[in-house]
């Protein structure tokens, strides 16, 4: 879908200072010991480092080991096991899992439907109570379940961290919706003093969630939280690439008091079990967090399919995230924000900055404190405290991003990056130099595919009307990041900008970094299928179907 409508720029204003666009500065309660996207960063000191790098000794003193698929509340081994292989050395093996089949997959939604009276009839409140207890425990074991994600996914130590305490957040947040709200029971009018009407909001019954690689504690724990907070039972299957994550999340569900059934832990290819749970006829919701491609099969498929009547399909996709900056902007913060933003996770985020439109008196400047910063990047074994940039996922991943840049090569001016990291122990892995390209005609199709990758894409604008019809020429919608002191500008922003989630003058990242509670996180357009965002005020109740309720007095 392509925007054909003009914003015309703004008129500019007078600048204001620092102090006033502090108001879009990250929240001071964020600033505590906790790591959250907005802080991400521990002090050399930190006993949180040591922590950590115990916690990643333990992980590797236990490499290789078999874990089961978990349905109905028992542990289950498959015929066929796949092994789950660290990309920052593929010579670790962190364990073996099962290639589920087509009957486990069968099986698990069965547990989920027995389990569905039982978890439902519990009421709100106690289930509540679980999955505060669940919230805590995620909390409690935060460093061993993120050092897992670090040699899983290659995540460094402060993007595993806040990962594992989001999913925790998300959890509790839904908890406080679900208070706040009284369990979703809400009175009504009445004709006279005989009527009784009210609103109750109740679960649907089985809920299938299937999650993505690159946060594979939040996008699992988010929706899953929500799913069960609400009611109902859950089908869970994690990426191929992130099992053992997938597998503590369920641990915790399970040993907060989750009943046996009500949460259940299938993993295997997506050709076949995925496949199953997105058409078999007794799932009731589904939740899919990943590629567009895949996404719009799923929305395309699950409603109907092998079923008589509509279902209930949120669907989170992909993003190619621009960000737009102003001749009136702070350079420095301009240049920090783009850096986490685009090569954070090394580019593998939904919300990475993937596009970069800069007014042309600045763009040179600008440049200049992108490549610096882009220079000083630590590359290596994420799991190093000094280490910012791991690997990418995979061997797919890995081969994408040589065609990608074989392309931008061809099609622009390569400025930092392109290749592939192959000195010593980095070869052992799938490293490639984040990489910055200059110049890319405007009809190119890497301006509207999403990469996922460590590559960003700059151009030069005219002005901020040029920019804005560009930032909105694609058929994503998921988050955008502006830059200027101008007031005048900054509203205009808000207004025309087509993405859900936005940030202006954001030095913790120019379009990543949602919290729960602060930052509600959904797309528009083709970036997401309900409109309504993760941790925040309306996502809960997605989860939950109305039944109007009158009772007349005789």
């Amino acid at each position: 879908m392509v925007t054909k409508r003009t914003a015309k720029p703004p008129v500019r204003g007078k600048a204001v200072t620092k102090k006033t666009t502090a108001r879009s500065a990250a929240p001071k309660k964020l600033a505590l010991q906790k790591i959250t996207y907005a802080t991400l960063a521990m002090p050399p000191d930190d006993p949180r480092h040591n922590l950590f790098d115990k916690a990643v000794t333990d992980v590797k003193a236990n490499l290789g080991k078999s874990y089961p698929l978990v349905i109905g509340g028992e542990q289950r081994m498959a015929a066929e096991q796949f092994a789950d292989v660290s990309p920052v050395n593929t010579d670790w093996t962190l364990g073996y899992f099962q290639k589920g089949t087509v009957q486990d997959a069968r099986d698990a939604i069965a547990a989920a439907r027995q389990a569905f009276p039982v978890w439902r009839d519990m009421g709100w409140k106690q289930r509540v109570k679980i999955m505060r207890k669940a919230a805590d425990l995620i909390s409690k074991r935060n460093f061993q379940i993120s050092a897992i994600m670090t040699l899983e996914v290659g995540k460094n130590r402060t993007e595993a961290l806040g990962d594992v305490e989001e999913t925790a957040d998300l959890i509790r947040y839904y908890c406080d919706r679900m208070e706040e709200h009284k369990g979703f029971v809400t009175p009504m009018g009445r004709e006279s003093s005989k009527y009784h009407n009210t609103s109750h909001l109740k679960p649907y019954g089985v809920w299938v969630v299937v999650s993505p690689f690159n946060f594979p504690f939040a996008l699992a724990g988010g929706p899953s939280g929500a799913a069960l907070v609400a009611g109902n039972a859950v089908v869970f299957k994690p990426a191929t690439d992130t099992p053992y994550v997938g597998l503590k999340l369920t641990e915790c569900f399970l040993e907060a008091g989750v009943p046996e059934g009500a949460f259940n832990f299938v993993t295997g290819p997506g050709s076949t079990v995925g496949e199953e749970l997105i058409t078999h006829p007794d799932v009731d919701g589904i939740t899919f967090t990943g590629s567009y491609d895949i996404g719009m099969h799923i929305y395309r498929t699950f409603p109907q399919s092998r079923c008589t009547y509509p279902r209930p399909c949120i669907i989170e996709m992909g993003g190619k995230n621009p960000t737009i900056i102003s001749r009136q902007a702070d350079l420095d913060i301009v240049a920090m924000g783009i850096l986490r933003s685009a090569f954070g996770l090394q580019g593998q985020k939904c919300s990475a900055c993937s596009r970069i439109y800069v007014e042309r008196p600045v763009a040179e400047a600008f440049l200049e404190k992108l490549v610096a910063l882009t220079d000083k990047i630590a590359i290596g074994d994420p799991s190093q405290r000094d280490v910012w940039f791991g690997p990418v996922i995979n061997k797919k991943a890995y081969a994408d991003y040589v065609r990608y840049c074989e392309e931008l090569a061809q099609s622009s001016e390569i400025v930092r990056g392109g290749k592939h990291l192959t000195e010593g122990e980095l070869g052992k892995g799938y490293f490639c130099a984040p990489t910055i390209s200059v110049g890319l005609p405007a009809d190119h199709h890497l301006w509207q595919d999403e990469m996922f990758l460590p590559i960003t894409t700059v151009t030069t604008v005219d002005n901020l009307g040029e920019a804005m019809r560009l930032a909105n020429d694609v058929c994503y919608g998921l988050t955008a990041g502006f830059y200027s002191n101008d007031p005048a500008e900054i509203q205009w922003f808000f207004d025309h900008i087509q993405a859900g989630v936005t940030y202006v003058n954001r030095v913790a990242g120019a379009t990543t970094g949602a919290w729960p509670g602060f930052q509600p996180f959904g797309g528009w357009k083709g970036s997401g299928s309900t409109g309504k965002c993760g941790g925040g005020p309306y996502y809960v109740q997605q989860y939950l179907h109305e039944q109007s309720q009158t009772l007349i007095d005789l």
